[in-house]
């Protein structure tokens, strides 16, 4: 059935490591999926890891609290907070070397209409903000909702759009995708892929299932 529930790995199988930049319902959905596939997660936001502990327990056994600077020292970071908000969440950050997951929209409050970048992509834009790192496009285009509950449906797997400009980036972010139940689809990269997953593109919002 479509709402059932990820049976939990082996508490001593290890993927790898999570970092999530926002703890919102987007970040609390990926933080689930990914200890329950087997994920050491550490979430980060704003408050202090103190705040967000009762929040870390509650989302798994794998997932604990630190700050953004703890969270982009994992294999993969992603970065749930809203797209304005992305500038002051990550600075003074270093993020050489990190592959960064971009599950953020480009949206205009309370309007709620796609915000104008002249042209360019938001995670055309968003790169800028991640200097040494390789930013790939996924896990926005669902609603939090929908993507929080199992990918895994009675007759296939969740689709999740991944863009990125970066091959080796993009396999690792892929994977991730595919770990966690979903059906990963490898759009191109940030400016052909990443303009079909904008909000207002043609993919935003769309639950597409893989059938088996």
């Amino acid at each position: 059935m479509e709402n059932r529930i990820l049976e939990s790995v082996n508490p001593q199988d290890t993927l790898g490591t999570l970092g999530i930049v926002g703890a919102g319902h987007i970040a609390q959905a990926v933080a689930r999926h990914a200890s329950r596939a087997g994920y050491q997660v550490t979430i980060s936001s704003r408050k202090k890891p103190a705040e967000l502990a009762d929040l870390a327990s509650s989302l798994g056994e794998r997932v604990k609290a630190g700050t953004p600077t703890e969270a982009a020292q994992t294999d993969l970071v992603l970065i749930a907070v809203h797209f304005d908000q992305i500038p002051e969440a990550v600075k003074d950050i270093d993020w050489k070397e990190r592959t960064v997951i971009d599950a953020s929209n480009a949206i205009v409050f309370p309007e709620f209409k796609p915000k104008d970048l002249g042209g360019k992509t938001s995670s055309r834009v968003n790169a800028n903000l991640f200097p040494g790192a390789s930013l790939v496009k996924a896990f926005n285009t669902l609603p939090s909702a929908v993507l929080a509950s199992d990918p895994n449906v009675e007759k296939g797997k969740r689709v999740i759009f991944v863009s990125g400009d970066d091959a080796r980036s993009k396999k690792k972010v892929l994977t991730f995708a595919k770990d966690l139940g979903f059906y990963p689809i490898d759009l191109g990269g940030l400016d052909e892929g990443g303009r079909l997953q904008e909000f207002g593109g043609a993919l935003i919002t769309h639950n597409l299932i893989k059938l088996k």
